[in-house]
């Protein structure tokens, strides 16, 4: 059992038939009680707008579990006392009737812990609800992603959940935050004094982050047609791992402390011009190709297609931040769908020594890289020069890693799910992993322009071929620096 200390809590899942809440929330749930960090007397609650018999959707939750948790981790004993937690309300979202029977099986003994797996735009109404059966006082309230689609939009959200809820009882889900190797960026650049000197533009060159989908919409075409890559993944996730490399240290490792360093990176984000537009920025649309050896369509063929929307299915940028430990040093953010693989890394390049003294030809060799892998292994690899081995070789080098694989090194203990932890920290009261309402809205800021600038220019995305890295122009932004995208072939 865990030493970690977990109140009882009644954990209320709206929107408990949806796809996030099958595939991700219940099987963290479940693993979160498999290893003992649920309190004997925590309670769950579906919560969905689907009528019928109770018995029938708990079936259904059943068998899903079953299906994303898989049968090496489904216990019979764990899965017998999860599932005895679980139980189904009917509940239209937006009819205060519907939410008396939630008060009366909710209770006021213990915390609520209400997890809004719904559209943002029903967030205002489920609050109100709430707080007309009297269920705000000891209540904490879980927002997912997108909240908003522009800054206009995410302050109205914002200002609705406001309305009843304090910041201190908000947290605003971003599960990249989540990732054991996200969390381990604190760890790596503050308790490693062999980094945080090396940490600023003196030594570090540049920085790449990458997050590449193989899949496409997988289905998803409603919602994402009206964001596009750039709201669906720049503004929330690839800004999110950008503050974490990029902030200051923060004063101690309280919530505030660490969210207030993030809005300073923000905030110090160089606007880009019109002109900056056609040689910092690029977006691209997928166009029908090939993944792992199949033919797939385009973006504009995928079921229930607009085949006139210029929506982006890939963005690539560089973003400079003006202050004094990264000036001078890009950042190249890039993301897409059906990409040639899963991936989601970091890569910091350091500077080549200032005297070099071995042959010329290695030159290109030379440059030190701290790899940090998010996805589909969590992992830390600095990539070091050494001498090559062998009575022949003479002083040739050779790059090879210092590897820490999460996976390999600790082979006792299974990599959490990122909702594992999120949830398990929402429980606790922990703040430390989630967005304050002001991250948002600068986010936002930021991002607003890039769209104010796409839509004032009129130009189109550009086509890039399924299985492929993007567009052409995604290879000529950062070769314009001098530079190349790490592990591309």
């Amino acid at each position: 059992m865990s030493s970690i200390t977990v109140e009882p809590c009644t954990f209320a899942l709206f929107g408990a038939l949806g796809d996030l809440a099958l595939r991700k929330l219940f099987p963290a749930l479940y693993q979160l009680d498999r290893a003992g960090l649920l309190h004997d007397n925590t309670r769950i609650l579906a919560l969905a707008r689907e009528p019928g018999d109770a018995l029938t959707h708990l079936a259904h939750i059943d068998s899903q579990l079953r299906q994303y948790v898989g049968d090496k981790e489904i216990e019979d004993q764990a899965i017998g006392r999860f599932l005895a937690r679980l139980s189904y309300l009917h509940v239209d979202f937006l009819k205060t009737d519907d939410y008396v029977a939630l008060a009366e099986q909710a209770g006021t003994a213990q915390r609520l812990i209400a997890y809004f797996a719904t559209p943002a735009a029903v967030y205002g109404a489920i609050c109100e609800n709430l707080s007309r059966v009297g269920l705000t006082e000891n209540t904490r309230v879980v927002l997912e992603k997108p909240i908003g689609s522009d800054l206009e939009s995410s302050r109205k959200v914002n200002d609705a959940v406001a309305q009843f809820f304090p910041e201190n009882r908000i947290y605003r889900i971003d599960h990249y935050l989540g990732k054991d190797t996200v969390q381990n960026l604190i760890a790596l650049r503050f308790a490693n004094s062999l980094f945080e000197t090396q940490w600023n533009q003196r030594y570090i060159s540049h920085v790449e982050i990458t997050v590449a989908e193989k899949v496409g919409i997988e289905g998803r075409w409603g919602y994402f047609d009206k964001a596009g890559q750039l709201r669906d993944m720049i503004q929330n996730h690839l800004l999110q791992l950008l503050c974490l490399i990029a902030m200051d240290p923060p004063a101690d490792l309280s919530a505030d402390s660490i969210r207030d360093e993030k809005v300073k990176v923000l905030k110090a984000l160089a606007p880009i011009t019109p002109e900056g537009l056609t040689t910092q920025v690029v977006r691209g649309q997928y166009i029908a190709g090939y993944s792992e050896g199949q033919s797939v369509p385009g973006y504009l063929e995928e079921e229930n297609s607009n085949t006139q929307s210029d929506t982006e299915t890939f963005v690539a940028l560089r973003a400079d931040i003006r202050n004094w430990r990264w000036a001078g040093v890009p950042f190249y953010l890039r993301t897409g769908k059906r990409m040639p693989q899963k991936l989601s890394q970091i890569v910091i390049h350091f500077k080549e020594p200032s005297h070099y003294i071995f042959a010329p030809e290695q030159r290109l060799q030379i440059g030190n890289k701290l790899i940090i892998r998010l996805q589909p292994d969590e992992g830390i690899s600095l990539r070091v020069m050494t001498k090559d081995q062998g009575l022949d070789k003479g002083m040739q080098l050779r790059s090879g890693p210092l590897q820490l694989n999460f996976s390999d090194t600790y082979h006792s203990a299974r990599v959490p799910d990122a909702y594992e932890r999120l949830l398990l920290e929402v429980m606790r009261g922990n703040q430390n992993l989630f967005v304050r309402k002001d991250e948002i809205e600068a986010a936002w800021t930021w991002c607003d322009q890039l769209i104010a600038g796409w839509k004032k220019s009129g130009d189109a995305p550009k086509p890039y071929a399924a299985g492929s890295w993007g567009p052409m122009s995604s290879i000529a932004l950062i070769t314009r620096d001098g530079r190349s995208w790490y592990g591309d072939i």
